[in-house]
């Protein structure tokens, strides 16, 4: 929260302009449109399932963010594998729900899973090559081709898709009106239970993140190390169990939203890679280092993904990195980044 209130300090005048669109944003959203709107920008309801759709992929971004956020700010180690345990995460969750027929059990398994293999990487592999950034730059990247053709040898280059449970399928009325009846009457907006869950578990998640980081003794290690972990090494605490225990945790989360990615969408070669560079412009745009920047981050990166594949297909990649460009232009460090 102090992140935020510096923010909105030292930028006034950025922080009234985000005000501003947030405003017109939730008009759009509840309010109901005239018929002049509706010839610009088309039916409410395409505009209002672009939105929920990009908060969603929002919430999917962070899950894989926030753990990649931690790693690079504290290790200064751009883990490009860190996809690859995304979709190791997808296929191990598969596996478990189609052998036990138990969606919720596939998330602690998965979390133990590929919380154990980071921390396996971390203790053989990083922990070797500490302060050769380069080095241990190249390093992940052969380790992401290797798990890549390892996952491609075993699974297939066929798409999978985990199912969730009865009790999330199937639509669910929101209290946001759509359109209205040739009568008046207000027909409100349906959207899937399960991306709702989703969108819910991320929520959860992200505060337990933020209280776990400002409330607690790892949490002030960690954020004492992504700010000077020279001088943490120096004060007596031993940085490298908090390297592996920074690192098995986004290794975990990375695979337990590899589960919700296959839930959401599908689980097929190539997904490694788009997530691996989804993360590194959410971690851009939010800042190194900062649970808030990588949720803001990552939302503004799923409404900016959503929106244009609805208004603009051809060009919705380039308004991801466009922000990017932006963002990197007039506050190289992130939106909540601390100055370095």
């Amino acid at each position: 929260m102090g992140t935020l209130q510096n923010f909105s300090t030292r930028h006034p005048i950025w922080t009234l302009i985000i005000l501003v669109l947030v405003v017109g944003l939730a008009w759009l959203v509840f309010a109901p449109w005239p018929p002049g709107l509706e010839q610009v920008l088309g039916r409410k309801r395409i505009f209002l399932n672009a939105i929920l759709s990009g908060i969603t992929l929002g919430a999917l971004y962070f899950l894989v963010a926030s753990g990649f956020t931690l790693v690079f700010g504290l290790m200064r180690n751009v883990n490009l594998a860190h996809g690859s345990l995304y979709l190791l995460g997808g296929y191990i969750g598969f596996g478990v729900v189609e052998s036990t027929g138990y969606w919720l059990l596939a998330f602690p398994v998965v979390f133990v899973v590929v919380g154990v293999l980071g921390l396996l990487l971390q203790h053989q592999v990083f922990r070797r090559m500490e302060g050769e950034e380069l080095r241990q730059t190249l390093v992940t990247i052969g380790l992401s081709i290797v798990l890549a053709d390892l996952m491609l040898w075993y699974w297939g280059g066929q798409s999978y898709q985990v199912y969730s449970p009865d009790w999330l399928s199937g639509p669910m009325e929101l209290p946001i009106i759509s359109s209205l009846r040739s009568n008046g009457d207000p027909v409100y907006l349906t959207y899937p239970r399960v991306r709702l869950a989703i969108l819910f578990a991320a929520i959860v998640i992200g505060l337990a993140m933020w209280y776990a980081l400002n409330r607690s003794r790892l949490g002030m290690l960690i954020r004492a190390g992504v700010d000077d972990r020279d001088i943490l090494a120096a004060s007596g605490v031993h940085i490298q169990y908090v390297f592996l225990a920074v690192f098995g945790f986004g290794a975990g989360m990375a695979g337990i939203a590899g589960i919700v990615g296959g839930t959401f969408q599908s689980l097929s070669p190539g997904e490694d890679t788009r997530f691996l560079l989804a993360s590194l412009v959410v971690v851009i745009v939010g800042g190194m280092g900062s649970i808030p920047g990588a949720a803001i981050g990552a939302l503004i990166i799923g409404l900016a993904e959503q929106i244009g594949l609805v208004y603009a297909p051809t060009y919705s990649v380039v308004f991801t990195f466009l922000i990017m460009a932006v963002v990197l232009a007039f506050r190289p460090q992130g939106l909540l980044g601390a100055q370095r």
